[in-house]
C-alpha cells in the first residue's frame, strides 16, 4: 500500500516544530517551557506518524512503499522517498528515541535552550531523511547534512575539550564522504541515473565495482565506525551532553551499517566478495581489541563508547556472511543496541546529572541510595553483555551463527569478544553500583526521578520483550534479508557471465 506524504512529513515535521520554537523570544522561565514542550510535542507527533507509517507498511513485502516521488532538478535527479524492511525499522527506532533525547534534557540544558531544542529537531528530519531516501544525491545531502546539527550539539554543549571533539568528529566524517560523493557522480556518468531503485538492478563493471565499493566503505566505515577508523568517537562521546550521546551511539552510528546493506552489498556485490576477508580482518579486530580497551577504562562514557565500537564488529562480520541468519542478526543487532546503548549513555546522564564526574572511581555503592536506577542500570548492562532473555543476546547469538556458517575461525575469534563484553561490563557495574556506600559525596544522591523513571521503563520493557520475542523486528526485515541475498547472487553471477564473455 502507497500512501503519499506521509514519508515527507515525517521529514519535515520536525523542522515545523523547529520553527515555531525560533519564534519564541525570551529566556525566561515560561518561555524556556513552552520551548520544551513544543519541541517534545513535535517529536511525540513524529513517532505517532511513524506509527501511521508502519500501519500502511507491508512487511512480507520486499519493494519499497509509502514511494513519492517528483521531478528535482532536472537530468535525472528525483526527490523519491521510500521505504522497506531495512530502512523502516531505523525509521521506527529514531521517531521513538528523539523524545527521550528531550526528556533526558529536560533540566540538564539550561543555556541557549531554544537552539539546543531546534538543532536536535534538525538533526531528527536529516537522519529520517537518510533512511527515507531512493535517490542517491537525495540520501548524501541528508547524510552530511546530519553533520551541521551533531557537531553544533557537541561544540556548543559539551564538555571542557567540546571544540576538539566537534572538530575532530566533523572532519572525519567529511573525508569520508567525500570520497562517497566522487563515487556517486561515477555512478550517474555510467548509469545515467542516481535512482536507487534503478541502481540496484544496474551491473557495474567489477573493475568499477571494486572503486565504487572502496569509496562508499571510506564513509560508512568512518560513520559506524569500524577499527582503525573509530578514533574519533570516544572523544565524541565523553565530550557531547547526555541526549546527544544517545543520538550519536542510537542512530547516526546505524547509517554506517545501513550504507552497507542498501549500497555496498546489493549494487557491488563482487567487490563485497572480494573485500569480505578484509571486513573479517577489521570486524575482528574491532570486537577484540576494543573490548581490551574498554577494559582498562576509567571514564564510564569511554568504556561504553569503545563497547559500540565492538559492538559494530558485530554487526560489520553479520552483514558480510552473506546468508540469512547473519544479516538478520546484524539488523537485529543494530535495532537492538540503539535502545541498549542509548540507555546506557541515559543511565551515565543520571548520576553525571547529580554529581557532575563520569569517573569510575567517584562511585561506588550506589545501589544503597538508588535501587532503581541500580535495576535498570542492570538490565541494560546485562543486555550490552549479550544475556540470553534480553535483546542483546539474540542479535549477537545471530550474527554467530551466521559467521560460523560463512567462516568457523571468524566465528571463534569474534566469540571472545562476548567474553570480554562481560569482563568490562561487569566490571564497570560492579565498581559504579556495588560495595558499600562510602564516599561523602554520594551520601545525599537521590534516586531516579518520575521524569527518569518515564523515560526508562519503555526502553527496559523493549529490552526484555525482544529478548523473549525479537520477532516483530525479525519479520519486519525477512522478505528484504531474502530479496538481498537472492539479487546479490544473481547479479554476481550476471557480472562472472560478463567477465567469461569477454
Amino acid at each position: 500500500m502507497f500512501g503519499f506524504g506521509i514519508l515527507s512529513g515525517l521529514t519535515f515535521l520536525p523542522l515545523v516544530g523547529a520553527a515555531f520554537i525560533l519564534t519564541q523570544r525570551g529566556d525566561n522561565e515560561s518561555s524556556l517551557r513552552n520551548i520544551r514542550w513544543a519541541a517534545l510535542l513535535t517529536t511525540v507527533a513524529v513517532f505517532v506518524l511513524s506509527m501511521v507509517g508502519w500501519q500502511r507498511f507491508d512487511p512480507s513485502s520486499a519493494a519499497f512503499q509509502l514511494v513519492e516521488e517528483k521531478s528535482w532538478f532536472g537530468s535525472g535527479l528525483v526527490y523519491k522517498l521510500g521505504v522497506d524492511g531495512f530502512s523502516m525499522p531505523f525509521v521506527l527506532l529514531t521517531t521513538f528515541l528523539m523524545p527521550f533525547s528531550i526528556l533526558a534534557s529536560w533540566e540538564s540544558v539550561t543555556k541557549r535552550v531554544a537552539e539546543y531544542m531546534v538543532a536536535f529537531l534538525v538533526l531528527e528530519a536529516l537522519m529520517i531523511g537518510v533512511f527515507c531516501a531512493l535517490d542517491l544525491v537525495l540520501f548524501y545531502l541528508f547524510f552530511e547534512g546530519g553533520l551541521i546539527p551533531m557537531f553544533l550539539i557537541i561544540g556548543i554543549w559539551g564538555g571542557k575539550r567540546r571544540v576538539y571533539a566537534s572538530f575532530k568528529f566533523f572532519l572525519y566524517t567529511l573525508v569520508g564522504s567525500l570520497l562517497m560523493l566522487i563515487a556517486i557522480l561515477a555512478m550517474y556518468n555510467q548509469a545515467g541515473t542516481t535512482d536507487i531503485s534503478v541502481l540496484l538492478t544496474t551491473h557495474f563493471p567489477p573493475r568499477m565495482q571494486t572503486w565504487l565499493w572502496l569509496a562508499f566503505f571510506a564513509s560508512f566505515a568512518v560513520k559506524l565506525p569500524m577499527w582503525p577508523f573509530h578514533t574519533w568517537l570516544p572523544d565524541a562521546h565523553v565530550e557531547a551532553p547526555t541526549a546527544g550521546s544517545v543520538i550519536l551511539a542510537a542512530i547516526l552510528l546505524k547509517m554506517g551499517g545501513y550504507g552497507f546493506i542498501r549500497f555496498s552489498l546489493p549494487m557491488f556485490p563482487d567487490a563485497s566478495v572480494q573485500f569480505t576477508p578484509l571486513v573479517y580482518a577489521l570486524s575482528v579486530i574491532a570486537i577484540v581489541y576494543t573490548s581490551l580497551v574498554a577494559l582498562v577504562q576509567d571514564d564510564i562514557k569511554k568504556l561504553i563508547a569503545y563497547s559500540s565500537v565492538a559492538h559494530m564488529g558485530f554487526v560489520t562480520m553479520g552483514l558480510f556472511t552473506m546468508n540469512p541468519q547473519g544479516v538478520q542478526g546484524a539488523m537485529f543487532l543494530m535495532i537492538s543496541h540503539g535502545f541498549v546503548s542509548g540507555a546506557l549513555f541515559l543511565c551515565v546522564g543520571v548520576i553525571y546529572d547529580r554529581m557532575h564526574t563520569r569517573e569510575i572511581a567517584a562511585y561506588g555503592g550506589l545501589v544503597n541510595r538508588m535501587p532503581i536506577y541500580a535495576f535498570a542500570f542492570m538490565v541494560f548492562t546485562m543486555a550490552n553483555v549479550g544475556l540470553p532473555g534480553t535483546s542483546g543476546f539474540v542479535g549477537e547469538f545471530l550474527t554467530l551463527v551466521g559467521a560460523f556458517n560463512a567462516n568457523s575461525w571468524v566465528a571463534l575469534f569474534a566469540t571472545t569478544g562476548v567474553i570480554l563484553s562481560a569482563a568490562y561490563a561487569l566490571y564497570l557495574y560492579r565498581r559504579v553500583v556495588f560495595g558499600a556506600l562510602e564516599k561523602a559525596s554520594l551520601a545525599s544522591i537521590t534516586d531516579l526521578s518520575a521524569r527518569e523513571v518515564a523515560i526508562f521503563a519503555p526502553l527496559i520493557a523493549l529490552t526484555i520483550f525482544y529478548g523473549v520475542r525479537p520477532e516483530p523486528v525479525l519479520d519486519a526485515s525477512a522478505a528484504s534479508v531474502v530479496n538481498l541475498l537472492q539479487s546479490h547472487s544473481a547479479l554476481l553471477d550476471a557480472v562472472k557471465l560478463a567477465a567469461a564473455s569477454h
